[in-house]
Order: structure tokens, then sequence, then C-alpha cells
């Protein structure tokens, strides 16, 4: 039973039936929802919030993720802004679990709480990304891992699947490895994505020394496909040294598409980058399809999880088996892990005993249970909970 549970944990997102209705069909795979443009951070590089704007009212949300439940689209990301300052967010969620949507979350963590968490999971949230760019912060970024460490034990028997994800650039890079590190070494899937750039490909802050950029991308090469969990799939990770490198790569956007964005103003975007006016209650099946085209903003595009999207409708059995690929040896070295433990006579109560109410293993081993004097907590597999279908563009 442990074998299956270990399985269901790192591949019960791919719920490939529906997945392959949306490489096959018509219909949008996710969207991406601005729940607000307000933000309690401002960091430097961020184009993505704006406090003079109030938060759209509920009812108009509601009505927005309607139609793009209507639309046939699957899953449904919150983000902003910082969605938590939202006065209404976990009802949003709800609503979105009530007709049907996977639904995650993105937030820098400021906010959480133990009650906010416990609300949004029994409201249904099923993901939450937790956006972290260096241990401590800088003029560049506030978004500092080292506040958000103590909030990681609100997520200590939570079922919302958990991961970590940072920036990389100048400022950053230093302390976005020790991210990494802290990250993985509490179990919890962990990426840090090349900073991008404006339509013009301009970048708000800069970008840092190429070739220390590449050696970082190479060495997360390696360790994803050694099966540690780096969050990024290895077609990104690809994606990112050509992007340095300056090398070509032909790809067909579906920003717009499979993967298109709502404005805090219920606008339909392609991407967070590329904005209409036209409204998404107007936007019809026939208007996302005569978006899947080459695009002139495409070179040197930064928005990721649009290229990953693209990649994945692109060359489906290729992206997703090196990312399968990449999750059995995660597997066969957690259970190889395991065996070593259990040779060494560890108490099987407090580090493998079904949590309480929940049927799984406890997520705190046993040498590593929070205290007051420790904080810092261990998540040990916060980020392997069962997930939606393709739930992450990003990881598949």
């Amino acid at each position: 039973m442990s074998l299956l549970r270990d399985v269901r944990r790192e591949f019960g997102e791919y719920n490939l039936i529906e997945s392959a209705k949306r490489l096959v069909d018509r219909k949008p795979l996710q969207c991406s929802l601005y729940v607000t443009d307000r933000c309690n951070l401002d960091c430097a590089y961020c184009t993505e919030y704006d406090n003079s704007r109030p938060h759209p009212s509920i009812d108009d949300l509601k009505k927005w993720v309607r139609k793009i439940r209507d639309l046939g689209t699957m899953r449904i990301a919150l983000v902003g802004g910082e969605p938590l300052t939202h006065p209404d967010i976990v009802e949003l969620v709800r609503y979105c679990r009530e007709i049907g949507f996977a639904t995650s979350l993105t937030t820098n963590g400021f906010l959480l709480t133990r009650e906010k968490v416990r609300a949004l999971e029994k409201a249904g949230l099923q993901t939450m990304q937790i956006s972290v760019d260096r241990m401590t912060p800088s003029p560049i970024t506030k978004k500092s891992f080292k506040t958000v460490l103590p909030k990681l034990e609100y997520f200590r028997d939570s079922k919302i699947g958990l991961h970590i994800t940072g920036v990389i650039c100048k400022d950053t890079l230093p302390e976005s490895r020790a991210v990494l590190e802290t990250g993985l070494s509490r179990g919890i899937p962990t990426e840090v994505r090349l900073v991008h750039a404006d339509p013009s490909n301009r970048f708000r802050v800069e970008r840092g020394s190429i070739e220390e950029l590449e050696e970082f991308m190479e060495s997360l090469i390696e360790r994803k496909r050694a099966g540690e969990k780096i969050h990024t799939n290895e077609a990104i990770l690809r994606y990112q040294l050509k992007l340095l490198r300056n090398e070509p790569h032909d790809w067909t956007c579906t920003a717009g598409y499979k993967l298109f964005f709502v404005s805090a103003q219920g606008k339909f975007w392609l991407c967070s980058m590329k904005h209409t006016d036209k409204h998404i209650m107007d936007v019809t099946l026939d208007d996302l399809y005569a978006n899947y085209r080459k695009k002139d903003c495409q070179k040197g595009c930064g928005v990721y999880c649009a290229v990953s999207t693209s990649l994945i409708v692109e060359k489906p059995v290729q992206v997703i088996a090196r990312e399968v690929a990449s999750r059995a040896k995660r597997l066969l070295t957690r259970r190889e892990e395991a065996d070593v433990t259990g040779a060494h006579g560890v108490n099987a109560g407090s580090n493998g005993a079904p949590a309480a109410g929940g049927g799984e293993s406890s997520r705190w081993p046993a040498n590593q249970q929070p205290t007051e004097q420790h904080p810092d907590v261990d998540v040990a597999t916060a980020g392997n909970q069962p997930q939606p279908a393709l739930e992450r563009a990003e990881v598949v």
C-alpha cells in the first residue's frame, strides 16, 4: 500500500483522459484570473500590480469564472497582484471548485495564517504556489523565504499541494541558490526561473552574468534528471538555456488559445504581457482558436506558463515522457531511502503512520517534528498531494 500511495502522490495529477481531450480538441486547458491588481509588496521587477485600482467585486469575479468554465477550461489559476488581499478569496475558491475547476493560487505567502490555510483547504484549493526570490529582502524584491519559512507549518496536515518558485536575476541569484536548497531540503518541489523581459524585450532589472546563469540552468537539468524535486519541467529548463545563448527555438504559441489570462477588470489577455480590450464575456471559442499561431512577440518570450503549454501541445509525448521519467526516478529514490530507514529500525508509527483523518503518511519525519525552538519546519511531502490533470502547465 505504501508503494501505491507514493505512486499516487507522484502521478495523481495526470488525469490522462481529460488531458488528452485538451490536446486534440479546440477548448482551452487553463486560465489565469487576476483576482486583484493590488499587492502588499512592491518588487522592482514586477509588472503585475497596481495599488490604485480597487478589488473587483465577488459577483463580477463569479460571472467571469462561469464564462471561463463555459468555454471548456479545465484549470483556473488565481493570481494577482496578491490574491490574498481580496476579502472574498475563500468564497471565490469555493465557487471555482463547485463548478468543476482544478484550482490553484499563487501568493507571496506574507498574508498566510493558519486559519486562512484551513479555510482555503476547506473551500477546495488544490495547489498553492508560494513565490519567493531570496532568503532575505533586498531593494529589488521583498519576497523573502525567511519571512515565509515559519508559515510552512500551516501545511503540516493540509491537503493543499505546495510548491515554491522564485525569479533569477543579478540581485537574486546568490540567494536563489539558497532558496532552491531550502525548499528541496524540506521535500517541497521548488523552482527558480529566469526573470522575463517585457514585450519589447527590455528587462526592468539587471539580468546578471550569462555564464553564471547558464551554469545554474545546466545544474538544474542534471538535478531534475537525477530525480530531485525541481518543479520546472526539462523542456522549459532547456528553453531557458536557449534564451541565454540566443539560440533559435521553433515553436507555435498557444497563448490566447490553450492558455489565456483575464484581468482584474474582466479583459481578455493572451498572456500576462499581451493585452486586449476585449471583455471575457464577449470571447468565443473561435476567438480563442484564432490565437493559435506564431506571434511576433515569441522571440525571447519569458512567459513560461505560455511557453510550457505550447510545448506540451506541440510535443506532448516528448515533454510528458521526460517529466514522468523524472518523477519515476524521484519515486525510486524515495523508496530506496525508505528501505534504508526501515532497515535501521526507525519507529514507523512516528515516521510512516497514517495521518489523522487522511489515510496518508505523516508529513513530518520523526527527527524533524516542529518545535517552538525550531520554527523552520519541515514539510516532507507538501508538494506531493494528488492534483488534477495538467493542473500546473509548467510541470508536465
